[in-house]
């Protein structure tokens, strides 16, 4: 991806950059960190002036940090403006200088505070999380885990500050509990974790708000992409092109029974503007494949002779994996791909192939959920989830080219450049729908992208168009029922 393209994107940055950041910010200026703490305050109060909740009756849940500070201070505003503020806290052992000064301007302010009480919390309307921001550590505490499911119980509308209190910052993951709020108000940066595993589900509506950090942060290789980040890069096309400038895709697949999979990814290559699209499969698997979609060209594979290397020689990038089984039949294709030197996705069984005969590349785009990336690496499912983003960096230093870590903020990874991507929704966890992603990247690809920003704006339209899909529902989404809305997205101009 073009460094001028990258300049472009939203930073995202980790908890301890963002702290770094603070910490230059008041040496550097004559701000303080009381100041922060007042324009984090002065964030959330103008978030809750402009939108439109159905009560000015709210609870504050205050930890010991700083982000305990902003909720003190937020409340101090909040009464002055005349809402009926209740505000559970626990006495701090140690508090900072910035929690002392938040109190006292709180209690200044008419305010005053009362043990954390389950019941008045599951009762309340509208619930201010200030318990912990990014000061998660270790193990929660019995009590903040009381007081966490008693919000997620609650039928309150629910704003964290900074951080869902619970979800580690730089990984998005919960160690025990988070909670799930209903909008996140982050302070000077993005932080990186927010972006994906549960924080996806427990962030809500996620805000940047600044707080004048962003001279003082540094340069970062991780980025977010989002849709609208689109218009920017696809162009018109000439009027007068022709199919052979939009590239060709082979898609290989399909072993017995599994003729879907390859159907999926060679229409949304086409979908996405391939100029030409060739399927390999099992013979048996003709019909199925161009009967309802005659634009596509097929080949019978029974054995990976001359005629198979020839259509791989045809092919401007090769797809290969959706339904290919892991048999013979199957390592040998892959064996053929690996041999033909061609840029690649490799998805699906292709994948789990990869496990029993370790390859690499420079030039390939690898697709695994989280299920194959813990296979591809031999470690549970669960240490994937844990920290993505250590695992994406994993599996780039074992096979790599560019790794698409998908699942709930998707990862993309070439060992320099990191893109996360927020997309989707859950109805895209149904079969097929990673058969769709690797056609458009295949497709994208052979349109001249090269393969960090195919994979990255693939990752965006297929999310997209699942959103689009999914306008009645996601339960009971296709794979198939993205196909015409990645045709309109591709055409964003």
């Amino acid at each position: 991806m073009s460094e001028k393209y990258l300049s472009a994107l939203l930073s995202v940055y980790s908890a301890e950059q963002v702290k770094q950041a603070e910490i230059t910010a008041v040496k550097d200026s004559d701000i303080s960190l009381f100041n922060l703490v007042e324009r984090a305050a002065s964030a959330v109060f103008e978030q809750l002036q402009s939108i439109d909740i159905p009560t000015k009756s709210v609870l504050i849940l205050a930890g010991h940090g700083n982000n305990g500070a902003d909720a003190y201070t937020t409340a101090a505003m909040l009464i002055k403006a005349g809402w009926s503020v209740c505000l559970q806290a626990s006495v701090a052992q140690k508090p900072s200088e910035e929690l002392v000064r938040a109190i006292a301007e709180f209690e200044e302010a008419g305010g005053y505070s009362t043990a954390f009480n389950i019941e008045k919390i599951t009762q309340a309307n509208v619930i201010i999380d200030g318990l912990l921001g990014t000061g998660v550590k270790g193990e929660l505490s019995d009590e903040l885990v009381s007081i966490i499911n008693a919000v997620n119980n609650s039928v309150a509308w629910v704003l964290s500050l900074d951080v869902p209190s619970g979800i580690e910052p730089n990984t998005g993951w919960a160690r025990q509990v988070a909670i799930e709020a209903n909008m996140t108000l982050t302070f000077g940066a993005i932080k990186q974790g927010l972006l994906t595993s549960q924080a996806r589900h427990c962030c809500g509506e996620l805000i940047l708000a600044d707080i004048g950090l962003s001279p003082y942060l540094p340069q970062s290789n991780l980025k977010k992409l989002v849709s609208d980040d689109l218009p920017k890069v696809f162009k018109p096309r000439r009027r007068d092109s022709h199919k052979g400038d939009s590239g060709k895709v082979t898609v290989i697949g399909g072993d017995f029974g599994m003729s879907g999979a390859v159907r999926l990814a060679s229409e949304s290559s086409l979908r996405s503007g391939a100029g030409l699209v060739t399927v390999i499969s099992r013979p048996e698997h003709q019909v199925v494949v161009c009967s309802t979609r005659p634009e596509l060209m097929f080949w019978g594979c029974e054995l990976v002779d001359m005629e198979v290397y020839l259509k791989l020689g045809w092919a401007d990038v090769l797809v290969i994996g959706p339904g290919l089984g892991i048999a013979d039949w199957g390592y040998n294709l892959l064996k053929a791909v690996d041999l033909a030197e061609k840029p690649s996705v490799i998805d699906a069984d292709a994948l789990n192939l990869l496990v029993q005969f370790t390859l690499t590349s420079k030039n390939w785009v690898l697709t695994p959920h989280p299920g194959e990336a813990a296979r591809l690496l031999g470690v549970s499912i669960a240490e994937i989830e844990q920290d993505r983003f250590n695992a994406v960096r994993q599996l780039h230093a074992k096979y790599g080219g560019v790794i698409v870590l998908k699942g709930a903020g998707t990862l993309i990874y070439n060992g320099n450049e990191c893109i996360v991507a927020p997309v989707g929704n859950p109805g895209l966890a149904s079969g097929g729908c990673g058969d769709v992603l690797s056609g458009i990247i295949g497709a994208l690809m052979a349109q001249g992208y090269d393969n960090m920003q195919a994979a990255s704006l693939a990752v965006v339209i297929h999310g997209d168009a699942a959103d689009l899909a999914a306008k009645d529902g996601e339960r009971g989404m296709l794979a198939s029922d993205l196909m015409p809305f990645i045709h309109q997205l591709v055409n964003q101009i």
